[in-house]
């Protein structure tokens, strides 16, 4: 059953999800559209497929032609030149109609109610940026469980960034006005595209934003090493390229003074009171935290920033 709109304010949104290779996530994706609460005739989705090599193109005309006759409007559309999911969001941004542009991920699962509480807070319109809330969805494995104990996905960590707080493209919205001052997303960025665009908007227009904790997308935690240890190469990575950009300081690269250091007062004074209580998470906890803080200061150390990067698009 539909909520009510929370509001008389409904602008005209545009969301845009940038797709690469995303057949396994596309049925729940698709699904969490189809539930959204925002008055079917003031919003429009828009899938950019960023050159996908699996049925995902074939998934995006069979969803968009299956909303037409549900009162849902929504085009699927392709970027094919740069592999990036910041010039895949680009290509949505220039098809756009929405006063309001909505972001998420294709691996993201927005709750019903998450645009109509996205979008109210634009009523104001001092207001440039809105930022939802990133939970985890449930999981049971021991990485799941450790990055829901760090809340590594929630916003409130990046709207407390020492240079400047901004939103995860996972859950965002901005007023597209703005864009015509600042430009759109760098499109050779490969990470720390989101940070970068709200800086822009929040440094150059004098714009406000608002955290909306109530309108939540849920999204997965990494469930190996592997894909852990990418995530925090990934977080290095983009502070390298913010550092170039914007000139924020790097972060502490982890040593092995301190490497060894810290392993061993695990070893000494906090592993043997964790297998007492007999919870895992507890014995691997300070494992983990340093295994991702050198995954962190590898992808920061090895980062290397081509001056393509710096390219921004500009809105016509």
């Amino acid at each position: 059953m539909k909520s009510p709109n929370l509001s008389p304010y409904s602008p005209t949104v545009s969301v845009i999800v940038p797709i690469y290779n995303g057949a396994a996530d596309l049925p729940d994706l698709l699904s969490c559209v189809e539930q959204q609460t925002y008055p079917r005739t003031q919003v429009e989705y828009l899938l950019v497929d960023n050159h996908s090599q699996d049925q995902t193109p074939v998934l995006l005309n069979a969803a968009v032609e299956s909303w037409g006759v549900k009162g849902l409007q929504g085009r699927s559309l392709l970027e094919a030149t740069i592999q990036s999911s910041y010039a895949a969001r680009n290509t949505g941004i220039l098809a756009a109609r929405g006063e309001i542009l909505a972001f998420t991920d294709a691996d993201c699962r927005p709750v019903p109610d998450w645009l109509t509480r996205l979008v109210a807070p634009f009523a104001d319109q001092s207001l440039g940026l809105s930022v939802g809330e990133v939970v985890a969805l449930p999981g049971d494995s021991l990485l799941e469980r450790y990055a829901e104990r760090k809340t590594t996905l929630s916003q409130r960590h990046t709207l407390n960034h020492p240079f400047c707080p901004y939103g995860q493209t996972a859950n965002l919205a901005v007023r597209r006005s703005l864009l015509t001052t600042t430009g759109l997303f760098r499109p050779h960025l490969t990470t720390g595209g989101d940070a970068d665009l709200c800086w822009r908007i929040l440094r150059e227009t004098g714009c406000g934003w608002q955290f909306v904790p109530e309108a939540i997308v849920q999204h997965r935690h990494r469930r190996t090493l592997k894909e852990l240890q990418s995530q925090w190469r990934r977080y290095g990575r983009s502070n390298q390229y913010l550092h170039q950009l914007h000139g924020v300081p790097l972060m502490r690269s982890l040593t092995a003074q301190e490497l060894s250091y810290r392993l061993a007062r695990w070893a000494v004074k906090e592993l043997p009171p964790a297998l007492l209580r007999g919870k895992i998470l507890d014995v691997v906890q300070t494992p983990l935290d340093l295994l991702t803080f050198a995954a962190r200061s590898q992808g920061q150390k090895s980062a290397v920033f081509d001056p393509q990067m710096a390219e921004i698009s500009i809105l016509q």
